[in-house]
């Protein structure tokens, strides 16, 4: 792997190193993000290039170190020490967020896949790949792009810095040095309430001091700072200031001691010289405090390594929580890390950065280094042929009602579960079947205006219309995109497609002609499911649900026995019950582990009995066991919930029966949810409903389907 290697005589380089192993209780993070503190490795840049005796004169502790050694071990061991020192490679970094690859066995909190920001000086390097204790790492919200969850080390010191600041709603709050800590420090404070004023010398910082919402910015090498103050504060001073600055003048505490009111707070963040006036301190009685890194834990080896963390009710925010907290404002939306990130750059690219900052002509304030997404590092699967559910284009409500509705597939399900509620509802065109007598039969029963045998000619007539395709699964695809392509909005019984290339295609068919598209998921609709979703969106907390289906044995000449024409029973009928997890739960599918039961080999090639254990990206969990194998005295669907005070049971959607509160309550029902589906789907087409159920979301369920087939085939877990 690659890392960026910092010598003492200056130099930095780029160095191919051994892969690191995850420490005791840790992960092993391939890094796809790490931020540049700029003004920390700014510091180590310039010292390195320093002789020896300016570097003497920049860090007078090493010198004392170096003394003391002498003594101990006499000065000829001393100098060889100090030159094996000097001429030894150290890291760069400290704030990066990645993808776990690898945990230690005495780790519980995270599992390979893992989005997790990183924190350390000792460990978060700008590498391919870290090793980091298990308390400085934090999982990333899923709403969260990696790139800012590299920012949450950098983000936890300033955190730390409004908490020891103790800002109260109102507070005028000056922060000295805006810098990209101080930046992050201004931006935490409006958060919490704060009005704040930015200070710094660089004319440059004000656009980026107000976009992270500093009230006014003043630049002190130009305006009169003390005047500024009593203006702004009608002459009381500021409550507390910030001082996010490294110098070795004592200027800037001398600034912001004159600034402060009387009883006010002084917080240090960065590495400055601080001699403090007797005399102003002592006459305001002000409160001086120090920072402490990113928070309580930060340089205790047996918090940090060893794993030992400190009790929420003594500690409340530890460093490791104040990532998690940094993480959740992230997610929130309540920092613009875009209005600091002034460069993104590819990791190979990044010693130019350096060399910028080393001879001062960078202007850079936020660096984001890219190390590829995470589909990109060598052992991944490959990118699936996708669109991200966020590029689908969401169906709106309509604004006027459809012309008519055709219809493709006139067998006995479409006869018995969709047309009787499509019936003099909706003005119904042609219906179209491979057997004319048939398609004649359907006509006269349910009022189409024509029957036909030819889908091509019905789906190729453009109009403002709808289809529903109640074929066999082979020919959902072509069908679906030839009636988008003319214009029409669809309902297509499941499954929507049998592989993810034809998931591909009806995607970039409806990015080219935005019609909607609904798949026959009907159980979702039934009032039985409507009812224990409305009792399980009351209930905080992941859930988890357990969906058996008894589904008998499959006839070796039945028509879902053929692969190429049904897909398989898991394509066929599976999709059903995992999309029902999709609803039950509210939450994306993010991995899935899958078994067959019974060989897929002899009279049946096709996975005929399937176990599936689904996880959430909410911490939900599903189960389906799906058998050919039981018992007709069982039901043929079965499916219980658990969530926080609460126990679910579904029979065959015909009853619910509902644990909680000590008390159990039973509903009877009548419906697996066709009509209601048709119903809703009607509602849209009319223009009076929203789309009962956006393609985004049948895609997802599709999607889980696919993932399910490609763990039964490779033996391990899948992510999706």
């Amino acid at each position: 792997m690659k890392q960026i290697a910092q010598y003492q005589d200056g130099r930095l380089e780029l160095q191919e190193v051994p892969c690191p192993v995850p420490p005791p209780g840790g992960v092993l993070v391939r890094t796809t993000h790490s931020v540049i503190s700029i003004g920390t490795e700014k510091m180590k840049v310039e010292q390195a290039k320093m002789n020896l005796l300016q570097k003497a004169k920049a860090r007078p502790d090493q010198v004392r170190k170096v003394i003391d050694t002498a003594r101990n071990i006499g000065w000829k061991s001393a100098y060889e020490k100090v030159r094996n020192r000097l001429s030894s490679p150290t890291p760069l970094g400290y704030s990066a967020a990645g993808i776990v690859e690898a945990v230690d066995e005495g780790n519980s909190r995270f599992r390979v896949g893992d989005r997790v920001a990183c924190g350390g000086a000792e460990c978060a390097f700008h590498a391919e790949y870290i090793a980091v204790p298990d308390m400085l790492v934090a999982r990333v919200p899923e709403q969260v792009p990696m790139w800012q969850a590299a920012y949450t080390t950098l983000l936890s010191i300033a955190m730390q810095a409004v908490r020891q600041t103790e800002p109260r709603l109102g507070d005028r709050v000056m922060v000295m040095g805006q810098g990209l800590v101080g930046l992050l420090v201004t931006g935490l404070l409006k958060a919490n309430g704060a009005r704040v004023m930015a200070v710094d010398l660089d004319e440059s910082r004000r656009e980026h001091a107000s976009a992270m919402g500093a009230e006014r910015v003043v630049v002190s090498a130009s305006q009169d700072l003390q005047n500024e103050v009593r203006e702004w504060t009608d002459g009381h001073g500021v409550d507390a200031a910030v001082v996010c600055v490294g110098t070795d003048s004592n200027a800037p505490i001398e600034q912001c001691a004159d600034a402060l009111r009387d009883r006010g707070r002084l917080v240090d963040v960065g590495i400055t010289k601080i001699e403090l006036p007797w005399r102003i301190f002592a006459n305001k009685e002000l409160d001086v405090r120090f920072s402490r890194s990113y928070g309580p834990g930060r340089y205790d080896p047996s918090y940090e390594w060893g794993g030992a963390d400190y009790p929420i009710g003594y500690v409340r925010w530890t460093e490791q929580r104040n990532f998690q907290a940094c993480l959740h404002l992230l997610g929130m939306g309540e920092l613009d890390l875009g209005a600091i990130t002034t460069r993104r750059v590819k990791f190979d690219d990044a010693l130019p950065v350096y060399e910028a900052l080393g001879d001062g002509s960078s202007s850079d304030v936020g660096v984001v280094m890219e190390y590829g997404e995470p589909d990109d590092a060598p052992g991944q699967p490959a990118p699936k042929p996708n669109a991200e559910a966020s590029d689908i284009p969401s169906a709106k409500r309509l604004v006027k009602p459809v012309e008519q509705l055709d219809v493709i597939g006139a067998g006995n399900f479409a006869r018995t579960m969709l047309l009787p509620s499509l019936k003099g509802r909706i003005p119904l065109g042609t219906i179209v079947n491979n057997t004319a007598l048939s398609a004649n039969h359907v006509r006269d029963k349910f009022g189409f205006a024509e029957a036909a045998t030819d889908p091509e000619a019905t789906l190729g007539q453009a109009g403002d219309g709808a289809v529903l395709i109640g074929t066999r699964n082979h020919l959902h695809t072509p069908m679906v995109m030839a009636a988008l392509k003319s214009g029409r909005h669809v309902f297509v019984e499941k499954p929507l497609c049998l592989s993810l290339a034809e998931l591909a295609e009806i995607d970039a068919t409806i990015a080219e002609h935005p019609q909607s598209v609904q798949v026959g998921f009907n159980r979702r609709f039934a009032p039985a499911s409507v009812e224990l979703k409305l009792q399980l969106d009351r209930v905080p907390g992941p859930k988890s649900a357990s969906y058996r289906v008894f589904a008998g044995k499959l006839d070796a000449g039945h028509w879902y026995a053929n692969q190429d024409e049904s897909g398989g029973r898991v394509i066929s009928e599976g999709c059903h019950f995992l999309d029902y997890f999709c609803f039950l739960f509210g939450s994306r599918p993010v991995r899935v582990t899958a078994q067959t039961i019974w060989p897929a080999e002899g009279a049946l090639p096709v996975p005929d009995s399937v176990t599936a254990q689904v996880e959430f990206a909410d911490g939900s969990s599903g189960q389906l066991i799906y058998s050919a194998e039981g018992d007709t005295t069982y039901p043929k669907e079965h499916c219980t919930v658990f969530g926080s005070g609460i126990v679910a049971d579904i029979t065959n959607f015909q009853s619910l029966t509902i644990h909680q509160r000590n008390t159990r309550k039973q509903f009877k029902y009548g419906s697996k949810g066709h009509a209601e589906q048709m119903a809703a789907w009607l509602a849209f087409l009319q223009g009076t409903a929203d789309h009962p159920l956006p393609y985004a979301e049948a895609r997802q369920s599709m999607r889980l389907t696919f993932a399910v087939l490609e763990s039964i085939r490779e033996a391990r877990s899948v992510e999706i």
